[in-house]
C-alpha cells in the first residue's frame, strides 16, 4: 500500500516574509499567516510529499524528536486540509 502524498492547493499562493508564510487561497478567497515550521513544509509539499516526508525534513531542520515532529506534521497536515490549502495527491499508478 503506498502512502498519501500531498501537495498545494493549484489555487494557493504562498509568500516567505521574513521567518513566516504568508498564503492566499484565491478559490476560497482567504488570507493564512503561518510560522516558520509551517512554511518549509508547505514549501515542501510544492512537490507531493508524504507524512514521512514532511517528518524527515523537519528533524533534518530543527532540533525536535521523531515523536514531535511526527504530531506537529500530522496535526498541520489536519489543519491544511481542513482549510482546503493542500490536497491530496492520486496514488501512483
Amino acid at each position: 500500500m503506498t502512502e498519501q502524498r500531498y501537495r498545494l492547493h493549484p489555487d494557493l499562493r504562498l509568500t516567505a516574509l521574513a521567518d513566516e508564510g504568508v498564503l492566499l487561497h484565491l478559490g476560497e478567497r482567504k488570507y493564512f499567516s503561518v510560522n516558520d515550521t509551517g512554511l518549509s513544509m508547505l514549501e515542501a509539499m510544492r512537490e507531493p510529499q508524504t507524512l514521512d516526508e514532511l517528518v524527515q525534513g523537519l528533524l533534518a531542520s530543527y532540533e525536535t524528536t521523531e515523536a514531535d515532529a511526527r504530531q506537529s506534521a500530522q496535526a498541520f497536515l489536519e489543519r491544511c486540509l481542513q482549510a482546503s490549502v493542500i490536497v491530496p495527491t492520486p496514488p501512483a499508478s
